[in-house]
């Protein structure tokens, strides 16, 4: 028969339990931390996607000064859009943002944010292609022996083996949080080519001549740059799967990573406008990367980084895009085999699509407009104010009905500017700049961006 305990010894094992405990409890906390890291990870990953190459082209649409302005603005009510779409989650008991809108605005509402959701991250993943293809064959024609002819040069053969080789693998994991560390990497990749075009900026400027009216306040385009700034911040499609993937989640830890996200990717997004702008000016195209010559070295590494940028970032928005046909089709759950059918076929229809598309200017306007303002700017307003105990009018609720009226405003104008004044696109033409035999003083400047390379001689 065992000795009944005495209580020296009952408070040994309180000791032992209480170690325990807390050593459990520190895991806990590390787990925690660690999940909190990689989750911000992800959500800088989707805010800054491939749209930064394009926020030069959004500088030149409004004008340097009022451009930056309204990149300040875009970023601020984004970082307040994102929150209140999670407050509002939490309020109505939903966890997907089509759950959220159905839950407020019944089943139109579901089908119409589903609709929105699937475009916005379908349309961001034939940007990717695009891109893919503006800057493979390029960095391939470096490599000697290989012309302009070859199969490492033609834009079909880079979009259809990056897809085969990387995204589709990638884009096939069912577990966000393994992304984590794949977002870590594009992210300090998207620090490096930062670094290039600020280092190429310096040699730029004073070579190639400014175009007319490179340095006023603002242009009147200045609504289409909003729409190509609303496509860059907007991440909403992904903010219930990041918070998702928290153990602890919490309105507070997600506006805690919202507000580090966003300030790290304002900061970023600030030096590629102003960098990338002042080096081409009036001259900057949609793919920023179409502005630097075949033979600048520099320019073909940053070309590699950013390539691979854009591929690591490509499983996040197939990630959305099959989450929303999961959430319409399958009732939530996919089984094996409909998570690889679904996924193939999403990758295989924007593949398609992009192999005849190569404006990435137009599509990313028409994108920023059409997808990202009313997910950023109306719907999670329009659900956080008809959830609120308070008043619409209420002081309360000033922000969340200025941010919904700035949505209604923007939409339909930025979209009619954008069909009736589309911006020329250079794809796959050197610029002026580029040939040493060009002369540019026999050139007038206003007229250079819209000749073919090839006249300039």
């Amino acid at each position: 028969m065992k000795n009944p305990p005495t209580e020296n010894s009952w408070q040994e094992q309180v000791d032992v339990d209480d170690g325990r405990l807390l050593i459990e409890e520190d895991e806990k906390e590390r787990r925690f931390s660690s999940n909190i890291f990689w989750a911000g990870f992800n959500l800088i990953n989707a805010i800054l996607g491939t749209g930064m190459i394009g926020l030069p082209y959004s500088m030149k649409l409004a004008g340097l000064p009022l451009g930056i302005l309204l990149l300040f603005a875009v970023a601020y009510v984004t970082d307040c859009s994102m929150i209140l779409l999670i407050k509002a989650g939490e309020m109505s008991g939903t966890s997907t943002y089509q759950a959220l809108v159905s839950r407020t605005f019944g089943f139109p509402g579901y089908l119409l944010v589903s609709l929105l959701q699937f475009l916005y991250p379908f349309a961001a993943m034939i940007s990717y292609n695009i891109i893919t293809g503006d800057i493979l064959p390029k960095i391939f024609q470096r490599i000697p022996g290989v012309t302009p002819g070859s199969i490492l040069a033609d834009r079909y053969f880079a979009i259809l083996s990056t897809t085969i080789v990387i995204t589709l693998p990638i884009a096939l994991y069912r577990n966000m949080q393994r992304l984590g560390k794949v977002s870590l990497m594009s992210l300090l990749l998207t620090i490096i080519v930062l670094v290039i075009v600020i280092i190429r900026a310096s040699s730029f400027i004073g070579t190639i001549p400014h175009s007319e009216g490179a340095w006023v306040f603002a242009k009147w385009n200045a609504i289409q740059a909003v729409g190509v700034m609303s496509f860059v911040f907007m991440c909403h499609h992904a903010c219930f799967l990041i918070y998702g993937s928290l153990e602890k989640g919490t309105v507070r830890s997600w506006s805690n990573i919202t507000h580090i996200s966003m300030i790290i990717s304002l900061i970023i997004s600030v030096q590629y406008s102003v960098f990338g702008y002042v080096s081409f000016t009036g001259f900057t195209q949609g793919d920023l990367f179409e502005n630097y010559c075949k033979d600048d070295n520099l320019a073909t590494i940053g070309r590699l980084f950013y390539a691979m940028t854009v591929i690591l970032t490509y499983p996040m928005e197939c990630f959305v895009t099959r989450e929303v046909i999961s959430n319409v089709f399958f009732g939530g759950s996919l089984s094996t085999v409909h998570h690889f059918a679904v996924t193939l076929l999403v990758v295989s229809l924007t593949t398609v699509i992009s192999l005849f598309s190569d404006c990435l200017g137009m599509v990313l306007e028409l994108n920023g407009l059409l997808s990202a303002t009313p997910l950023v700017f109306i719907i999670p307003t329009a659900c956080y104010l008809k959830l609120s105990s308070d008043h619409w009018y209420h002081i309360s609720n000033a922000m969340p009905c200025f941010i919904l009226l700035l949505g209604i405003l923007i939409m339909p104008v930025g979209f009619s500017m954008t069909i009736l004044y589309p911006q020329e696109c250079s794809h796959g033409k050197e610029m002026f700049y580029c040939f040493s035999n060009s002369t540019l003083n026999d050139v007038p400047v206003s007229h250079l961006y819209h000749r073919n390379a090839s006249e300039i001689k």
